[in-house]
């Protein structure tokens, strides 16, 4: 059966295949095979149901994604997931791990070589064509940067070798030159893995709630409802805003990160929030992101940081600041865009949820992602990163050149609780990560939810895209505050 709805010219639909597991019949959420995809008629909507006009009384008590499909809580456990994956996935091989860094640092060496060595105005006169060329290369620089990036994330799962001595030393020498304060990120990300989709815990692109969305326009929650609809160059304006500065931000004031320090369990986070000198950054081995015993290695994950800043002064003092922008910081801000880009789509979709904590578990969070595809860039320059998200977040620990097999064993298990969204290839990623960021502004329980359900929390907007948001009263609202 398909799922067909449309919301002022957005149409969604959803091809639903029947689940082979007993458990999970009866179910209209997104399904493995079920790419979330805009439909080749979205010119044409006479024969579509509108999402205006679902009847409230039919879906009241339900779970609705944005696109109005119904969504069930995922029953399946980790020890099916890792039952289902063939014990040779688990391998890792530090000789193949080597080699990809050796190739990723080879592609990065050839290029600068080539570029520095052809593109003169000795063999080029024309100006404008050497900086068509320049630009050229600082795109191949930030990829062939981002696969070295993914190399290093590797490292700190543990999946790239056997051993935790090369992998945290390989690591901490990809990041650190990078500008990545390994040790730091790698003790955060882990803290991220373990609480996928966790309201209170998560650490990576934990969205506002109604709440907060409201209160940044100054708005009660009731209120959202009489904002005008976002226009199209602002929503280009944030983004623009996210991919220049969304991964400094995140190492310097933990931007998009939970906020609820005051919980860490040594009391650092009393008195500190995220924000620019809000005392939680990834630099400090007293931010509350850490514990006393981690002081040593965010120390060491400085030193990174230090060397490379110097040996980048040392690089502009003798050879020029323009040199150093081109050689090295707008491939830097390629890198940095391409990080954003990858975790904001793994983790914001439509189709996804998030919980509060008293409807969260590892497993629930760990669905809640998506898989992508973005091509040759994707699989082989990028390591995969992209298409086989869902398995990681299960199982981090398996290499990624074993994701590919992985993830078709564990697709049976999930069900219909398995997302991709993989039509489109490239195009299709580019697309998801506009039509993201406008239906996914806040998060919000679903109308009439009660109990576990009403702490499960889908996107809305103020855009007239997909489901509405709730309606709410002031005394309403009042009420949920007491």
């Amino acid at each position: 059966m398909s799922a067909i709805t449309a919301r002022k010219g957005f149409v969604q639909q959803t091809d639903v295949l029947d689940s082979t597991s007993s458990s999970m019949t009866n179910s209209i959420a997104a399904s493995p095979e079920d790419t979330p995809r805009q439909s080749s008629s979205s010119t044409s909507l006479s024969s579509l149901e509108s999402i205006n006009n679902l009847d409230l009384k039919t879906v009241n008590g339900k779970l609705l994604d944005t696109y109005g499909n119904e969504f069930h809580l995922p029953d399946f456990t980790i020890k099916q997931i890792r039952d289902a994956i063939p014990a040779h996935c688990f391998t890792r091989s530090g000789a193949k791990g080597l080699a990809y860094v050796a190739r990723d640092l080879a592609s990065l060496a050839a290029s600068f070589y080539l570029f520095h060595t052809y593109v003169t105005p000795e063999n080029i006169s024309s100006t404008p064509a050497r900086a068509a060329l320049w630009s050229l290369y600082t795109v191949l620089q930030g990829l062939f940067g981002t696969g070295l990036w993914v190399l290093a994330h590797e490292c700190g799962h543990q999946s790239f070798s056997p051993s935790k001595t090369l992998n945290d030393t390989v690591g901490w020498f990809c990041h650190s030159a990078l500008l990545v304060p390994y040790f730091s990120w790698k003790i955060s990300h882990g803290k991220h893995h373990k609480a996928t989709g966790h309201l209170e815990r998560d650490m990576v692109f934990v969205p506002r709630t109604r709440d907060q969305y409201a209160t940044k326009f100054g708005r009660y929650a009731h209120e959202l409802t009489e904002l005008m609809e976002e226009t199209p160059i602002v929503t280009a304006g944030m983004m623009i805003g996210q991919q220049l500065g969304g991964w400094p931000l995140y190492i310097l004031a933990n931007v998009t990160g939970h906020n609820h320090h005051e919980r860490q369990s040594e009391g650092r986070g009393k008195g500190k929030q995220n924000g620019i000198g809000g005392g939680v950054n990834h630099l400090d081995p007293s931010s509350p992101l850490y514990e006393a015993k981690d002081g040593k290695l965010i120390l060491l994950s400085d030193l990174g940081l230090g060397i490379t800043l110097a040996a980048l002064f040392m690089i502009g003092s003798n050879f020029g600041w323009a040199n150093l922008a081109v050689w090295y910081l707008i491939p830097y801000l390629w890198v940095n865009h391409w990080l954003v880009a990858i975790t904001f789509l793994q983790h914001t979709d439509p189709t996804l949820p998030h919980y509060e904590p008293e409807s969260w578990n590892f497993a629930r969070g760990a669905a809640a992602t998506i898989d992508r595809e973005f091509g040759f860039i994707g699989r082989h320059l990028f390591h995969g990163i992209i298409e086989t998200h869902v398995l990681h977040h299960f199982v981090s620990t398996i290499p990624f050149y074993n994701a590919d097999e992985a993830t078709e064993a564990i697709k049976p298990i999930m069900g219909q609780h398995y997302r991709s969204n993989v039509e489109g290839g490239p195009i299709g990623f580019l697309k998801s990560f506009w039509r993201s960021a406008r239906m996914c502004q806040w998060i919000e329980p679903c109308e009439g939810t009660e109990g576990e359900k009403k702490g499960v929390l889908f996107f809305r907007n103020r855009n007239g895209l997909g489901v509405p948001p709730q309606k709410l009263s002031p005394s309403a609202e009042l009420k949920s505050d007491s």
